[in-house]
């Protein structure tokens, strides 16, 4: 996983290692670090809509995961690993 300056790798994966298996399912699928729909992660993941959405709570209250509009379709919401 990529990090910045600020935070260091271990950092991270202490904080990533304190919740659930699904969102470091979810984080591990983010790893790519192209920008994936709930759709997507959940298509990647084989974790259900309803799993994906609680994962992503629990890794943006982490601070891990950010999210912004997708530029296809400014509907929908992209996540990634925060750098």
């Amino acid at each position: 996983m990529s990090t910045t300056a600020s935070r260091p790798a271990g950092e991270f994966r202490e904080r990533l290692r304190e919740l659930p298996p699904s969102a470091k399912l979810v984080a591990k699928v983010l790893e790519t670090g192209e920008p994936l729909t709930q759709g997507q992660l959940a298509e990647e993941s084989l974790l259900p809509d309803r799993t994906v959405r609680y994962a992503l709570t629990r890794l943006e209250d982490q601070d891990l995961v950010v999210s912004r509009h997708s530029f296809r379709d400014a509907r929908k919401q992209v996540y990634l690993l925060n750098d």
